[in-house]
């Protein structure tokens, strides 16, 4: 998210958790704080390969409540990111996002399991993120681990079917992004709502 009344519309659905992208690599790129940030939603920064510096820099800036991990982080970096806070009583939960194609994939989580608050299932694709592509979710049928999951990977508004029909006693959301926008960073405000609260 990056356009105030944007912001101020998905946040009004009654969404959860707002997603503020932090790569500079990425065309959702928050360059520079929005005039208005959500006051009742969660704001979440995604992060890819930054410093611990720059992680604590923008949970300061832009008082974030989640810290989302998209890149190559190991769980030495969680470590070191634990510690960057200095026992604040403002600590981030922290999501470490995992790609994944086969089932082989799902088993990353375990160098994870106990660092963070959540994992995010995400398509392994060329991009990180955004590219609009599912993976095949059944193969989270071998997520044993007792992290909850959040479900992402090119979610659009042609999947209400499928997700009624995904069950996983972890899952406790799901993401969405670039299949709801207009442009990038700009999300399609009616689209959004046919979906939350226009289905059967």
């Amino acid at each position: 998210m990056r356009e105030p009344d944007n912001i101020r519309a998905v946040e009004a659905l009654g969404v959860d958790w707002l997603g503020f992208i932090f790569w500079p690599r990425s065309s959702r790129y928050v360059a520079e704080k929005p005039d208005y940030l959500p006051a009742r939603a969660k704001r979440v920064g995604v992060f890819v390969d930054a410093t611990v510096e720059d992680v604590a820099q923008h949970v300061s800036d832009y008082r974030l409540d989640l810290v989302q991990l998209h890149g190559h982080e190991t769980p030495e970096y969680i470590h070191q990111l634990g510690s960057a806070y200095g026992g604040s009583a403002t600590v981030p939960r922290l999501i470490k996002a995992l790609s994944i194609k086969e089932r082989t994939d799902v088993a990353a989580y375990k160098a994870y399991e106990g660092l963070v608050d959540y994992f995010l299932f995400d398509t392994k694709a060329q991009l990180v993120g955004g590219n609009g592509v599912k993976f095949d979710w059944s193969v989270l049928n071998e997520y044993d681990g007792r992290t909850p999951f959040l479900l992402s990977g090119g979610i659009g508004p042609d999947d209400v079917g499928r997700l009624h029909h995904f069950h996983h006693d972890k899952c406790v959301g799901i993401d969405l992004n670039s299949r709801f926008e207009v442009a990038p960073a700009l999300k399609d405000i009616n689209s959004l709502k046919r979906f939350l609260y226009e289905q059967d």
